[in-house]
């Protein structure tokens, strides 16, 4: 097992090291200055912007620049952010937890409804209710996140003025984070509804995200149950008598897991790609509008640091997902 571990974790050196130079190159090849955006100045004098461009390194040759973010990498400074002057690293971690909050939600919600989706389809298939379930999927699916999102925000926070539109938390509680999580924070400020605050503003951002994941999910189920349903060994217990739920639960869905553990793996780029729209719309303080307006104001050391810590999150989580095989099925180690 270790062996294979570390096979696995070898892959991630070279993947790294790509990921790095085009987090590189993609701020720098935006059209716009980030010097004439920082300064704010409409006319600047050649002395005064030469002096900028020297304080930030951007006269430097862009292997030396390159090299030198890649050393700040490895000693753990991405630098600092030219607009709040803090560093990367500390911002990251500052906001992530509501990232993190908002996805753990989302792929709770998309897994606890998309596996029993896909199940139930499997095993009706061809009936009205499989074919509800998969066209449902497909729109979900296809479904624009920014629109689906500006929708639910007109039906529930609009018309029927269910949810707040945007934030965390109503503006009427104020506590100090502890956890960064807002519904833990909410629940330990001991606040006389803050914590229905939090979930009513975090109902709607939820199920935008879960959106995509959800369809993908169920339709991933239904797909490996009806492989894994046509075996012999799930004919056997049938034949032997065994009631159907034990003969899903146990025999069928068992099997079937590997795959829709893949599916939920690589779920978590989707959600960290959704996550930027999504905060986005619902001013969610998250990694994902911090990176939107980071692009917009072309702070580089934000947009580069930002887009690594975020790849490495998915490769950390895709590693996890590999020795998670290896866990389940004996034979993938081999």
């Amino acid at each position: 097992m270790l062996r294979f571990f570390l096979g696995r974790l070898a892959v991630l050196i070279p993947t790294f090291i790509g990921v790095s130079i085009v987090a590189f190159t993609f701020i720098r090849i935006l059209p716009g200055d980030p010097v004439m955006l920082m300064s704010g100045e409409r006319v600047m004098s050649p002395e005064r912007y030469a002096e900028l461009n020297q304080q930030l390194g951007f006269d430097r040759p862009l292997w030396v620049q390159y090299f030198d973010f890649l050393g700040g990498v490895l000693t753990g400074d991405l630098g600092n952010s030219i607009v709040t002057k803090r560093p990367v690293l500390n911002e990251f971690f500052t906001l992530f937890p509501a990232t993190l909050e908002l996805s753990l939600c989302a792929i709770i919600l998309a897994v606890l409804i998309g596996v029993p989706l896909g199940i139930i389809a499997a095993v009706r298939r061809g009936s009205w209710l499989d074919q509800s379930i998969m066209g449902a999927a497909l729109v979900g699916y296809s479904m624009p996140i920014f629109w689906w999102g500006l929708l639910l925000i007109i039906l529930f926070s609009g018309i029927l003025q269910w949810t707040p539109v945007s934030g965390r938390i109503s503006l009427l509680y104020y506590f100090p984070p502890v956890t960064g999580f807002m519904l833990v924070d909410s629940l330990l400020s001991g606040q006389e509804g803050a914590f229905r605050s939090a979930v009513s503003h975090l109902v709607l951002p939820s199920i935008v995200l879960a959106t995509i994941p959800l369809a993908v999910i169920a339709r991933q189920t239904r797909s490996a149950m009806l492989e894994v349903l046509g075996e012999d060994y799930v004919r056997t217990a049938r034949s032997k008598g065994l009631p159907p739920r034990r003969v899903i639960g146990l025999h069928a869905l068992r099997n079937a897991l590997i795959p829709v553990i893949t599916t939920i793996g690589l779920q978590v780029g989707v959600l960290i790609a959704g996550a930027i729209l999504t905060e986005t719309i619902f001013s969610w303080p998250g990694i994902g509008k911090w990176m939107v307006d980071s692009v917009f104001r072309r702070d580089y050391a934000v947009v580069q640091g930002g887009l690594l810590l975020i790849a490495g999150l998915i490769m950390l989580v895709n590693l996890l997902v590999d020795v998670l095989y290896g866990l389940i099925n004996p034979r993938i180690r081999h």
